[in-house]
């Protein structure tokens, strides 16, 4: 069963199908991970009813830090804010499926981190929007 998940990692990694910049956007943050050089970007549309329209991501880094990257972006769209905000990790590791290291956590919640310190309107991420 790993492998299913390492395949379905490597093609978000390779052939990403929300990288990219929204121009115009409502949410927008950005944050590195210090500890391996990752970096994510995340732009967000929202509709007047507070769902998430349309989302992006950028950036650059390892395989698990930009597919997760991928994975959650598609995974919010059409969701309303306050969904999105109750997100945690669990929801990254259930998508990606395989055990992960402290290391590779820290890249593969890089995404969500990013995410809801743009979604809260936050100037400074954290890792406890993470757990």
């Amino acid at each position: 069963m790993d492998d299913l998940y390492r395949e379905v990692i490597i093609e978000h990694y390779k052939n990403p199908s929300y990288r990219g910049h929204l121009d115009p956007h409502d949410i927008q943050f950005a944050d590195n991970n210090p500890l391996c050089g990752d970096h994510i970007e995340i732009t967000l549309q929202t509709a007047a009813d507070g769902t998430v329209k349309d989302a992006r991501f950028d950036g650059h880094g390892c395989a698990i830090s930009q597919a997760s990257a991928d994975l959650l972006v598609e995974s919010i769209i059409g969701k309303p804010l306050d969904e999105v905000k109750q997100l945690n990790k669990e929801h990254i590791l259930d998508m990606l499926g395989i055990e992960l290291g402290p290391v590779r956590l820290k890249c593969a919640l890089l995404s969500l981190k990013v995410l809801k310190a743009g979604v809260y309107g936050l100037g400074e991420a954290s890792d406890s929007l993470v757990e």
